[in-house]
């Protein structure tokens, strides 16, 4: 998708694959298994740059199509470079960082009071917890006793401009989850079997506490010249780099 759109984000949505790739595999309530299922459990993804990995989750489902993928980012497409709600299986339109987090509590809120049993699993980037309106959403899930939501922090410890530790520093979030009373774990983002493991244990604690995962993943994995290159926030693949980046990911 990044070389035939000529686009960026290539290295945010690699530090999230397995994340968002474990949640469909084995967590997710799909209903009916179409996009707009009643009853359905939310992925909402506030890191809405990194959406090429839910794309090609999406595109497992059968929810959009090789085509699809082939005009990601081209003109008259519905395949955006952001996470958008018109595209089947995106819940949020987001992007806007510190956008989607609020709206996953406003959802996690009007499941509890319904008792419609829905979970809503929202996957934020590390330089997103910048943002002052994520702290507020922190908050309000802690006083409504948001047990159904699930905040996933992909902690690849850069954003946009540099690493998250020069722009600003946000010391231990696993921590800072602890003391705004949420049932917090930690885990290498990039191991699945740790990621499902980490999912059962807290999808289990129905104790009125919110529920958080800190994902350390390296921005870029899976392509050596990519990994913790923070370049790769912005930068376009060429021929080149595209057919060396597969190669990796491929094992030839």
């Amino acid at each position: 998708m990044a070389f035939a759109g000529s686009t960026v984000h290539v290295g945010c949505a690699l530090s999230i694959i397995e994340i968002v790739a474990v949640l469909y595999r084995s967590h997710l309530n799909l209903g009916d298994r179409t996009p707009r299922a009643a009853g359905r459990d939310y992925l909402v993804l506030s890191k809405g740059h990194g959406v090429m990995a839910q794309y090609a989750c999406l595109h497992e489902l059968g929810w959009l199509t090789d085509a699809d993928l082939d005009r990601y980012f081209s003109n008259g497409t519905r395949m955006k470079g952001l996470s958008d709600a018109h595209v089947p299986g995106l819940e949020v339109t987001s992007g806007s960082l510190g956008h989607g987090l609020p709206v996953a509590t406003g959802l996690a809120l009007g499941a509890q009071r319904l008792r419609s049993g829905q979970r809503v699993f929202c996957v934020v980037g590390d330089g997103e917890m910048n943002e002052g309106a994520m702290w507020e959403a922190l908050l309000f899930a802690g006083q409504f006793r948001l047990d159904n939501l699930v905040v996933i922090v992909d902690e690849n410890r850069f954003q946009a401009m540099g690493p998250t530790q020069e722009v600003i520093s946000l010391g231990s979030l696993h921590a800072k989850f602890a003391a705004f009373d949420y049932d917090v774990l930690s885990v290498d983002g990039h191991d699945e079997k740790a990621l499902d493991a980490a999912l059962d244990d807290l999808m289990a604690r129905r104790n009125g506490r919110p529920k958080a995962i800190v994902a350390a993943t390296v921005k870029g994995r899976g392509v050596s010249f990519m990994e913790n290159n923070n370049v790769w926030h912005y930068t376009r693949l060429t021929k080149e780099t595209f057919d060396a980046a597969l190669a990796e990911v491929e094992g030839r």
